[in-house]
């Protein structure tokens, strides 16, 4: 773990001029938690040492209580049931949960530094005045008391889920909000993603001795557990039938747990990289998918070490529960009565949140698209590394194609909505996750992919552990290209203009070609021309746009590109010469290799009638 984080510093030092440099707050958090399985009621301790690293005083701190959503009425509840296009998970089973079934966590007592402190809870929202103010650079300890009822699985988060898993413990207690420029993060739990302080995790589960726990962290107390975590040489002084299980977890944002009583395990080392673990229930029609499931998940670790930055924690874990997959920090909770490259599939996008979800831990509320566009874009060229016989079409089309749909849609939002705030379900999905993946995959084009991947390399090792937000991004892409790109992701972010540029006119001058070229959408990029003579010859050019003030240097595909001036911004048309000696042209073709979102393809290409006779 040392080495691994401490290289992880010497990475991130060599970047440290790029814009990644705000203050972060910080916690340490220890949690001891009691859990009947017979009541599926729970109580526990939280104490939490917050370090006040911003600049502001505070005077009041906000918590969140996520399984309050699960009771009938709460906004995850009627948003549920209003929305155009609901969640089949959820639904408007929340509404029908039993006083039994429904989640319930409240806090019973908070001190600050041994004093008591007022709290008022707003569903899953809970505000507390400090007895004593925060000043910045100072920290203060907070102890709270805590209880709560675990609800059915509905939603991530719960009791027996569809396969049977007992818990899938997710958003389980007391949470602190976080803070940034922005202020607090005070978001109610209405069903999408996660944004949380950095901190370091010291947490005790107990629970009935039959059941086997997965969590985030490393097992403290392995020797006294076993269950294929060590061999069990040490017994615990317990003799109430039940077992604590010791995790810790360094330089998380969250943390997460599972239980079962028919879990087993098997792990595989990746060399120079993490152990993984693997926890399925014992089900014999489960083993073979999940006995390859290993395998597939070192070689997607290799890949996105070697391609995207080095995962720096010692452990990872791939667990059945929940209801589909949700990453969590050091692990996942996933169904696993799948088909092998469904198991595989939903695996690799959960682990490569560790990337995205885990090390950046962008606010996913506020921009989504950082997190699940970003992780679709390496997830893609994961599953391309891990299966290269099963599509042939360029590694991101898929994008592309959602891009089309989304740019026909008149009802089509912008990537800038927050993520509980789309009108549709389908709308956030199409922008959180194709959008996203297909904003990285337009930049290349821009820059050219060789230096995209590397200009996310660099955003990876300059913003680990520091909560990025989208102007980050561009700075690490202009600082690795050189190139002017807040255009790029102004139009793109906050915007629904849609893409399309035709050949508008080729008129041959004796062995001069005049080539006109039409902005006819509304939405701006650089463009790439193929001019074809009639003897077949082939000349490359790219235009760059005047806003760039520079060029991309990376020639597609190693052809021999020249670059023209630029398409100044402001004009909807732009005209160049190509010389072709003795020779006339054919054809002109824009975006020759199918790299844009352009959504009308018909007029990209030019084709000049064998009978066109140039001026003298």
């Amino acid at each position: 773990m040392r080495l691994l984080s401490f290289a992880f510093v010497l990475l991130a030092a060599r970047f440290a001029h790029a814009q990644c440099g705000c203050w972060q707050q910080h916690v340490q958090c220890g949690i001891s938690v009691d859990l009947d399985v017979r009541t599926h009621l729970f109580t526990g301790q939280e104490h939490l040492t917050y370090r006040n690293n911003s600049p502001d005083t505070l005077r009041e701190m906000f918590f969140h209580l996520y399984f309050n959503a699960f009771k009938p009425g709460s906004e995850m509840d009627v948003r549920s049931r209003t929305i155009a296009d609901p969640d089949p998970r959820v639904a408007d089973r929340i509404l029908h949960l039993s006083p039994g079934q429904q989640g319930d966590l409240q806090c019973t007592r908070i001190t600050q530094d041994g004093r008591p402190v007022a709290m008022e809870t707003a569903g899953t929202v809970m505000r507390i005045r400090l007895a004593k103010p925060l000043l910045p650079g100072k920290s203060t300890r907070l102890s709270l008391d805590f209880h709560g009822q675990v609800p059915l699985q509905v939603r991530r988060s719960g009791r027996d889920n569809a396969e049977g898993v007992a818990y899938s413990m997710a958003q389980w207690y007391p949470k602190v909000a976080a803070y940034d420029r922005s202020g607090w993060h005070a978001d109610p739990y209405v069903g999408r993603e996660f944004y949380g302080e950095w901190g370091d995790f010291d947490v005790r589960i107990s629970l009935d001795s039959a059941y086997t726990v997965a969590a985030t962290g490393v097992l403290a107390n392995a020797k006294e557990i076993g269950r294929g975590y060590a061999p069990r040489t040490k017994r615990q002084p317990r003799t109430d039938g039940k077992l604590t299980w010791h995790f810790r977890a360094p330089r998380v944002h969250d943390f997460a747990w599972a239980a079962d009583p028919a879990y087993v395990q098997t792990t595989a080392q990746v060399p120079d990289g993490p152990l993984l673990r693997f926890f399925r229930k014992d089900k014999a029609e489960l083993a073979e998918n999940w006995n390859q499931l290993p395998g597939y998940m070192v070689k997607a670790v290799q890949y996105m070490n070697r391609h995207f930055g080095t995962y720096p924690w010692p452990e990872y874990s791939f667990v059945q529960g929940g209801d589909g997959g949700m990453e969590y920090p050091m692990m996942t909770l996933v169904t696993g009565e799948r088909r092998l490259g469904s198991l595989v599939g939903t695996s690799v996008h959960e682990l490569v949140h560790s990337w995205y979800y885990g090390v950046l831990a962008s606010d996913e509320l506020s921009h989504p698209w950082m997190d699940e566009g970003f992780t679709e874009y390496a997830g893609a060229e994961v599953m391309r590394a891990l299966f290269p016989q099963l599509d042939k079409n360029r590694v991101h089309s898929d994008a592309t194609e959602a891009y089309l749909r989304w740019a026909a849609d008149p009802d089509r939002e912008p990537m800038s909505v927050e993520a509980d705030h789309f009108t549709t379900n389908r709308a956030y999905s199409t922008v959180a996750y194709s959008m996203g993946e297909f904003l990285l995959d337009q930049l290349g084009a821009v820059i050219g992919d060789s230096t995209l991947h590397q200009g996310l390399r660099r955003y990876f090792l300059a913003c680990g552990f520091k909560h990025p937000a989208p102007v980050d991004v561009q700075r690490a892409m202009e600082a690795q290209t050189g190139l002017q790109l807040g255009w790029y992701f102004r139009e793109w972010v906050n915007t629904t203009r849609t893409l399309d540029y035709a050949v508008a006119d080729v008129v041959q001058h004796g062995d001069t070609a005049v080539i006109t070229l039409e902005r006819k959408g509304e939405m701006l990029m650089p463009v790439d021309v193929a001019v074809t003579a009639r003897n077949g010859t082939v000349q490359w050019f790219n235009v760059p746009l005047s806003l760039m003030l520079g060029a991309r240097k990376e020639n597609p595909q190693g052809k021999p590109f020249g670059t023209l001036p630029p398409w100044q911004w402001t004009n909807p048309a732009y005209t160049f010469k190509v010389a072709v000696p003795g020779n006339a042209v054919g054809r002109v073709q824009l975006d020759p290799f199918n790299r844009l979102g352009d959504t009308d393809r018909d007029n990209n290409t030019f084709t000049v009638p064998s009978s066109a006779k140039g001026t003298p």
